[in-house]
């Protein structure tokens, strides 16, 4: 693999061109964190808004009609709704994982099966999030079970 970086004061933004003989499963992956990377989508607090980098994210769920992006120790409200946010990020590392709820895949710590046909999913900061058992074959095959 060869890795060429330009560095010029005249480029207006980053601009990434990948050549390959054929994609494969590393490649991909390093192409869905190249994606995240550029993405961030604004969140609220105290009347305050935020630009969050969506690898910060450790899920994004919505309760009572909100949408809320949980980070380490931090929760902000977001205006987009989860549909439209799973659209935007399909192809990275967020997954479906219950009617409300989208997990970040390079964030999660561990998964354990519930006695339900459910999976716990354990984030990198301690939290759990329940993966509802219609979600769970899609889930297996983007974790790789």
């Amino acid at each position: 693999m060869k890795l060429k970086i330009e560095q010029s004061p005249a480029c207006q933004e980053v601009e990434i061109t990948v050549r390959c003989a054929q994609m494969d499963a590393r490649l991909a992956s390093l192409l869905e964190q190249i994606r995240l990377y550029g993405f961030s989508v604004t969140g609220l607090r105290d009347g305050r808004s935020y630009q969050v980098p969506l690898d910060e994210v450790l899920y994004i769920e919505t309760v009572e009609e909100k949408t809320f992006l949980y980070r380490s120790g931090d929760v902000l409200e977001c205006q987009s709704r989860l549909y439209e946010l799973e659209e935007q990020l399909r192809g990275t590392s967020f997954v479906r994982v219950s009617r409300s709820c989208l997990l970040n895949l390079r964030r999660l710590e561990s998964v354990s099966p519930q006695f339900d046909g459910r999976f716990e999913a354990r984030m990198e900061n301690g939290e759990t999030v329940v993966i509802n058992r219609h979600y769970v074959k899609g889930f297996k095959q983007r974790f790789g079970l």
